[in-house]
């Protein structure tokens, strides 16, 4: 995976009132923590946070005076109306040590024409290197008859990562259409047909 290097600012204010402050110039409070160090408290770039949270798990190489670490994204806080970053937790890690994480799950193919995909979990825990996290694992659903399964331990996971989920979480499952219900009033009409032609006979 490759690294987003994002300017970073060191602030000593907080608060609410320092936030909104920071928010006014197009900017993110962050707050940086991992590795037994004393949380730091940054200020970056708006923009380029938002460019760079729009890849999962992204790495972020952080740069600026008395900042140059790698992190990812742990947490982060969205204004819920307008969508842009109102703050990010982002944790501090190193190369070759393991994190764990959550990939996005994607599937390829259509299943049998007979049954319906029933997606239960978009993504799925797993350790991964740091610096070596995959963007996602395929799950081939080509053809898939109804009533087949597939759990997070069937996955097959890219190289170099381990399940954390539980192996027996079901990924997956295709199940029967439901057949389409009669129109409203169209069983009343054969009714009332059956009864006029019993009347005939009579």
């Amino acid at each position: 995976m490759s690294e987003v290097r994002i300017a970073a600012e060191q602030r000593s204010t907080f608060g609410k009132g320092a936030a909104r402050k920071i928010r006014r110039a197009a900017k993110v409070p962050a707050v940086l923590y991992g590795h037994g160090i004393e949380p730091k408290h940054l200020t970056l770039p708006g923009h380029e946070v938002l460019l760079a949270l729009r890849t999962p798990n992204v790495l972020i190489r952080l740069h600026g005076e008395g900042v140059d670490e790698l992190a990812l994204p742990k947490g982060v806080q969205r204004d819920p109306i307008k969508g842009f970053v109102e703050h990010v937790d982002l944790l501090l890690v190193k190369r070759g040590e393991k994190v764990t994480v959550e990939i996005p799950v994607t599937t390829i193919g259509d299943v049998n024409s007979e049954g319906i995909l029933d997606l239960q979990m978009t993504s799925v825990a797993v350790e991964a290197e740091a610096t070596h996290i995959p963007t996602g694992v395929d799950v081939d659903i080509e053809g898939l008859q109804v009533g087949t399964a597939i759990t997070a331990g069937e996955l097959k996971l890219p190289k170099g990562a381990t399940l954390i989920a539980d192996p027996e979480a079901v990924i997956l499952q295709v199940s029967a259409k439901q057949a389409e219900a009669p129109a409203e009033g169209e069983g009343a009409e054969g009714e009332g047909a059956e009864g006029e032609s019993a009347e005939a006979a009579e």
